[in-house]
């Protein structure tokens, strides 16, 4: 057993939402005065905050419903709806995680591509991403920046596994993790752990992780059930990209491989994201464009639960819209942890 030592990083966004339990304190009247008139709470109420998404069956976005149209259930019992908006334009907090393991080596230069439009038409000068490449590690590319040009940059150091290094990787990773017994081909659990327990965690607003990758972990410290319970303690929702080189497994003789779409579904489908699958007839830059779509036309429920325990018990959320022919896409639920440890 060996120990890598974390690394802190810092970074700040502007506003409170995704899940997380959070006080929220009346604003001094000089800062009334200078902002823009926000949704204002009681005192030391601690608030849930949820961010999601409606569709319909065929999967096409609704963004002009009202909260008339909600109702909100925690562990099954009707919560009173406090905060209610759509957001389209709040500052968005963002990890990119692109798998470079030796069976994605043939899609890294398409991932580049599509991936450098997706930030250049994404991020604005008060959002914020960062840059993480996985396989038999898991390196940090480019710490937080709003700048597309950076991030653009970084991309162009992927480097599948079995290729050359480059110098200037930063390991991300913590804690004891195993040097002998486990193959290490493609640390996706830990990629998701990492990237949510170091990076997002400490951040405040709307964050995302969106993962490249065919869904195959091998060797991770971390299981799926980790990966998803850090994402939804940071408030991260989980947008995974199914990309699958069918190529590759067929000359390695193991069939169509990649059968990691279910894996990928779970940790998604908890976190309130959802699955892409990349095809012939649905290629990579259009996911990115869905994916842009989703994060500008979320709503956000706020809502003080009438469980008042911090004991860091997971309580499930369901959200019902009243048209039948709609579906809610948020997070399974949250943990009570108490506000600081938030």
């Amino acid at each position: 057993m060996s120990s890598f030592v974390s690394l802190a990083f810092v970074s700040a966004a502007l506003l409170a939402t995704g899940g997380a339990l959070v006080a929220q304190p009346p604003p001094n009247q000089d800062q009334a005065q200078a902002q823009p008139q926000t949704p204002t709470f009681k005192s030391n109420v601690e608030l849930v905050n949820i961010l999601f998404t409606v569709k319909t069956k065929k999967g096409q976005l609704i963004p002009n419903l009202e909260q008339k149209d909600f109702t909100v259930y925690e562990d099954g019992k009707q919560q009173t709806i406090q905060h209610f908006s759509r957001e389209t334009d709040l500052p968005l907090t963002l990890g990119l995680l692109i798998d470079i393991s030796a069976s994605q080596e043939r899609l890294v230069d398409i991932e580049r591509e599509a991936a450098a439009a997706f930030f250049s038409s994404v991020i604005r000068q008060k959002d914020e991403a960062f840059l993480i490449s996985f396989g038999k590690s898991t390196d940090l590319l480019q710490d937080y920046t709003n700048s597309p040009r950076l991030l653009t940059a970084a991309l162009q150091d992927l480097r599948p596994d079995g290729q050359t290094p480059m110098v200037g990787r930063i390991p991300v990773s913590s804690g004891p993790v195993p040097t002998m017994g486990t193959p290490k081909g493609t640390l996706l659990y830990d990629a998701v752990y990492l990237a949510s327990n170091e990076k997002l965690k400490s951040e405040v607003g709307r964050k995302a992780i969106i993962l490249i990758t065919d869904g195959d972990d091998q060797g991770s410290f971390y299981d799926r059930g980790a990966a998803i319970e850090a994402a939804q303690k940071s408030d991260a929702i989980i947008y995974s990209i199914y990309y699958v080189d069918h190529g590759f497994y067929a000359a390695a003789g193991m069939g169509f491989g990649g059968g990691g779409e279910g894996e990928l579904r779970k940790m998604s489908e908890e976190t309130g994201g959802h699955v892409f699958s990349v095809g012939r007839k649905h290629p990579l830059d259009e996911v990115f464009k869905e994916i842009q779509d989703e994060l500008r036309n979320q709503y956000s429920i706020g809502y003080e639960s009438t469980n008042p325990k911090r004991d860091g018990s997971f309580r499930h959320i369901d959200i019902k819209v009243d048209n039948t022919d709609y579906h809610v896409q948020a997070r399974s639920g949250y943990y009570a942890t108490p506000g600081d440890e938030q």
